[in-house]
């Protein structure tokens, strides 16, 4: 209650300098662009690098009016947006927005990656990472390791795949191939496969695959987690009980298709790997000028020995971690790292990550931006960056972590995820056991990843 407080008298010092403006004055036509506007102006961590952000670019609100005319909500939200933004975004229903942060989408179930058939090229084919249970994907047989190239017969190029891949329609046909190598040329051969696969609402758990595997004395466990949920947090800490009481002597963290999620599962996830640190400072919020005042008391989180609901966190004590990443790892997947790594040793397998150290909020159409009391006229919602988090050492990265043992997933020759054979998993366990083989020979290609389309985009976000 608190935070809503302060964020209801900023707004009314807003106000103030539009002397007093009545709600009234404001025309429905443009009601969701004034509320985007003064969102901004009011959260916006880069607000001071946007000139129509700022207190005095309008000396009224027939002024902002007359700005804001004409413009769709999409096109002055995008305006609004500093250079070099690459996370903020916007949303017509917020309603799936908020389904989304807690892994209910509408979806075929093929969760995919998509890639370049070279650097230079245009072509791009998808591979099938994981199938959701019980999605018309998996009824219909789509396997982790599938070759597509085409949707709808249309081959996938760097300017189409979005309107083929994430668009509004029920179902698309896929068209289905063959991956080969060829003196060092990846070549992609059509298979006349093609399967029609329909989008239902589907709840998706991102604990995905968790083991445990005794090798040469070693008891490794293994996580695939593929997004900070909030509502499975219970579930999580189950997951490291199991552990507990395997007594496993080390952990494999996968957070290779993890593109992020609720900071403060972030925070919780980090204390059920180490348990050693509680109370102690794990990051630290860093907010725009008008809100780092304001915020100031909640701005440092720390590890901690209970979840939201007061159920005690079970820690393993491990000082040094494995951690398997790619380009769709970000986010809070990345502060789990950055806010470890001046405690204990985290060893990264796989390929560079985003590089996301800023985290967004839900702003709702509302006196004080929160869900209650939004406006029913309408359901869009925006998603902007609010601040930025640094770990212990005042630390974080924006161009993406590098891995310590460079390793890509083999599109020829996926594997089992959670099999200690498959490619990153068995680089992970030939680290645990100090039997390091040769440089890796697959070909590294660059992937377009699925979770960089909104709603399901790299996020990290935090609740006011």
């Amino acid at each position: 209650m608190k935070q809503k407080i302060i964020i209801i008298s900023l707004i009314s010092l807003f106000f103030i300098n539009f002397s007093c403006t009545e709600k009234e004055s404001i025309p429905q036509d443009i009601e969701i662009q004034n509320f985007i506007w003064k969102a901004m102006n009011l959260n916006y961590l880069w607000l001071e690098e946007v000139p129509d952000l700022q207190d005095n670019r309008f000396r009224n609100q027939e002024q902002l009016n007359d700005f804001l005319r004409g413009k769709t909500p999409e096109e002055l939200f995008e305006s609004l947006l500093y250079s070099g933004d690459r996370f903020s975004w916007i949303v017509e229903d917020y309603v799936a927005l908020e389904n989304s942060f807690q892994g209910l989408n509408k979806t075929t179930g093929m969760k995919f990656g998509l890639v370049r058939t070279d650097v230079n090229s245009e072509a791009l084919f998808g591979y099938v990472r994981y199938v959701i249970p019980n999605s018309d994907a998996a009824e219909k047989g789509i396997q982790r390791g599938d070759i597509f190239y085409a949707v709808n017969g249309t081959p996938l190029t760097v300017s189409n795949y979005k309107g083929l891949l994430f668009n509004d329609s029920e179902s698309i046909t896929v068209n289905f191939a063959d991956f080969s190598i060829v003196n060092n040329e990846v070549v992609i051969t059509p298979n006349n496969v093609q399967k029609t696969l329909v989008k239902e609402l589907i709840s998706e758990n991102p604990i995905h695959t968790v083991s445990i595997q005794e090798i040469q004395g070693h008891k490794i466990g293994y996580l695939l987690y593929n997004q900070f949920a909030s509502n499975y947090d219970n579930d999580l800490n189950q997951v490291f009980a199991q552990f507990a009481s395997e007594n496993i002597t080390d952990l494999v963290l996968d957070l290779r298709y993890n593109g992020g999620g609720a900071v403060n599962s972030a925070v919780y996830l980090s204390s059920m790997i180490t348990g050693q640190f509680n109370k102690q400072l794990f990051a630290t919020e860093e907010y725009n000028y008008k809100l780092q005042p304001f915020y100031e008391d909640r701005s440092k989180l720390y590890f901690t020995d209970k979840l939201a609901n007061g159920a005690p966190i079970n820690s393993i004590h491990k000082n040094t971690l494995y951690v398997i990443v790619s380009g769709s790892t970000a986010s809070a997947s990345e502060l789990v790292i950055q806010g470890l790594n001046p405690y204990i040793d985290v060893v990264l397998i796989g390929t560079k990550t985003v590089g996301k150290s800023v985290a967004s909020v839900t702003l709702y159409d509302s006196d004080n931006y929160q869900r209650e009391g939004a406006n029913p006229h309408h359901r869009y919602a925006i998603q902007p960056i609010v601040l930025e988090i640094k770990n212990k050492l005042g630390q974080n990265n924006h161009t993406g972590l590098l891995p310590n043992i460079l390793q890509s997933e083999n599109f020829a020759n996926l594997g089992t995820l959670g099999d200690p054979n498959e490619t990153l998993f068995a680089t992970a366990i030939d680290a645990i056991l100090n039997t390091r083989k040769a440089a890796p020979t697959t070909k590294i290609l660059p992937v377009i990843d699925d979770n960089q389309i909104p709603a399901t985009k790299n996020n990290m976000y935090v609740t006011f």
